[in-house]
Order: C-alpha cells, then sequence, then structure tokens
C-alpha cells in the first residue's frame, strides 16, 4: 500500500514539472535588489506607557579608542561576537516615551554633525507616527554632539519648536561655558561650539532649562550618572510596575564593556569616575531585574543585564509585537 501510494505520488509529480526553456526566465532574475531598509523604530510597552526606540543611524569607532584592556584582549573580546577588527560599527538610538499624553524624548541624535549615516532622528521618528513639533519635553543624557545636534533641523531651525529642552545643570555648566572652550584642546573645541549652538535657539525662546540631581519628570527620573561626561545622567522611566533604565552612554561596546565594564573610552571626561557609574549601574539593573536601554547598544539597545563572573552580560530584547495595556 505505501509502496503504491509513492509511486503514484512520484508519477503526480513528475508531471507536474516543465522542462527548461530558454523562453522563460526565472523570476528572481527580474527582481532589482532593494537597497533601503525598514524605518529605524521599534515600540514596546512598558506598563501603561508605549517606549519607541528610534534609530539615529551608526558611526564606526575605532577599536583603539577602548582604554583599560590591552589591544590584544579588545579584539578577542570583539571576536567573541564576530566584531573583530579596526573600527566597530556603533549605533546611535534615541528614545521616546509616550506616557499619558505627553511625549518625552530622551537624546536628539547626532543630525549630520559625524557624516551622512547619521541624523535620522526626525525621519524615523515620523515613520513612528509622531510630529517633532509634538514633542513636550527633550530630555539629555549629555552634550557631545552626537545626543545634542539633532536638535536642530538642516536648516538651523529646532526640530523640536514645542519641546522643553532638559539637561544636567554641571553638563550646561562645563559645556556651554566660552571660557572653558577657550581652554580646552583644539580637537576638543568644535563639541563645545556644536553644543552651544544646537540649544541656543531653545535657550533664546526660553525652553532650555537645566535641573540638578534626581529631577523628575512625571514618571521619568533623572538619575545622576557622572563621569562620561561632567552632568551625564541616566533616566529610570517606571509604568505599572515595570522600569526601564536608560543608561545614556554607560555603555559604548556591548561586546568588550559588559565582561569587562572596567574599561573605558576615550570620549570619558573622567574615566574612573565613568568605570564606577558604569559598574554601579549594571550591577543594580542585573540585581533589579530593570530592562535597560543604552544609546549606543545594538539597535533597538533594550534588554537586560545578567551578572556573569566578575563582569556581566549583555541579554539583548527578543523582538515581538507591542502588547496591549
Amino acid at each position: 500500500m505505501i509502496r503504491r501510494t509513492l509511486c503514484s505520488l512520484a508519477v503526480a509529480i513528475g508531471a507536474s514539472l516543465v522542462p527548461f526553456s530558454p523562453l522563460i526566465s526565472p523570476a528572481f532574475a527580474e527582481a532589482a535588489p532593494q537597497q533601503a531598509q525598514v524605518p529605524g523604530y521599534y515600540r514596546m510597552a512598558l506598563g501603561n506607557i508605549e517606549i519607541t526606540a528610534l534609530y539615529d543611524g551608526y558611526v564606526d569607532l575605532e577599536a583603539k579608542l577602548l582604554q583599560g584592556a590591552s589591544k590584544a584582549e579588545v579584539q578577542r573580546l570583539l571576536a567573541r561576537q564576530f566584531l573583530a577588527g579596526e573600527k566597530v560599527q556603533t549605533a546611535v538610538n534615541a528614545y521616546l516615551i509616550n506616557a499619558g499624553g505627553k511625549l518625552i524624548l530622551v537624546d536628539a541624535g547626532a543630525a549630520k554633525a559625524f557624516g551622512p549615516t547619521l541624523g535620522f532622528v526626525g525621519e524615523q521618528l515620523r515613520a513612528a507616527g509622531y510630529s517633532p513639533d509634538k514633542i513636550d519635553a527633550v530630555l539629555l543624557t549629555h552634550l557631545h554632539a552626537d545626543h545634542v545636534a539633532g536638535l536642530l533641523d538642516a536648516t538651523g531651525k529646532p526640530l523640536f519648536p514645542n519641546a522643553e529642552i532638559h539637561v544636567d545643570q554641571g553638563e550646561a555648566d562645563f559645556w556651554l561655558s566660552e571660557a572653558n572652550a577657550a581652554q580646552a584642546p583644539e580637537a576638543f573645541k568644535p563639541f563645545f561650539a556644536l553644543a552651544r549652538k544646537s540649544v541656543a535657539p531653545y535657550q533664546a525662546a526660553g525652553r532650555f532649562k537645566p535641573f540638578r540631581g534626581e529631577a523628575d519628570f512625571g514618571g521619568v527620573t533623572a538619575v545622576p550618572s557622572h563621569g562620561h561626561t561632567p552632568g551625564h545622567t541616566s533616566y529610570l522611566v517606571e509604568s505599572g510596575g515595570q522600569r526601564l533604565l536608560i543608561l545614556g552612554d554607560a555603555v559604548h561596546s556591548h561586546a568588550v564593556q559588559f565582561i569587562r565594564p572596567e574599561v573605558a573610552i576615550e570620549f570619558d571626561s573622567d574615566k574612573k569616575a565613568a568605570v564606577a557609574a558604569r559598574k554601579k549601574l549594571f550591577a543594580w539593573a542585573a540585581k533589579e531585574k530593570l530592562l535597560v536601554s543604552g544609546m549606543h547598544l545594538p539597535f533597538p539597545g533594550i534588554g537586560h543585564v545578567r551578572a556573569e563572573g566578575r563582569g556581566f552580560a549583555w541579554v539583548p530584547v527578543e523582538y515581538s509585537p507591542i502588547r496591549g495595556k
């Protein structure tokens, strides 16, 4: 019985096959490759609010910028994640919090301050269904250009004209000081200039409002994590018993700095303080099982931190449809 069935199936399959003809071209040969990627946004529910990760783009960072481990060790750790090389593609992310009708954006991206591979926060925001003029507040982790230059559009006007801009007072005092800019090494002077330029229209409109310490923004609390810059700030988002810790630039390399949190990066203004802040944030996130996100973690940059040996491990979120509230 089985033999007869298999024979019948083979005959049916053979009859259905059409001999190859040069007059018939395979369909795939006519389809041109599509170069564009899908829009860079990812939504998730956090308690009763919605979080949208926004992909500003990427920058290639040199591995030698990581300090506190030998070049061989850095390359070994990168290779574990199939990232070995002199340069590593590094994401730049921002996060939109839709809390009770109030729209809060954490960081604004780089605009075109570092070339054409960055500067897409506004575009991704619109693709996600939001208009920049509807943003109520922008919370800045710090005033480095890849987090603040996106406050302006291509014409130099405010991209978020109705938003209040918030940043740690110590951060503002440092980067917006003309005296500090004058004393800075020549290579760092453009960073001071970009910070001042990016916030200037908001200052003029009375919408630039620095804060001190653990300021509360309605379900979003500032978490001082100074070190990467003088006033670097992380943000804790809470809703319905769920928490998300937005790390900011507490981590640049997921391949190296989780397992070796003592590794700093050249951009850290105070490397010892930056390492201490990173260890403290990682330990907190691991102990409390917090969701975390980071501006330079692989997009969408959301996941968990797990304690592992003397260091930690990064556990990225798995893709899923946004769940109902």
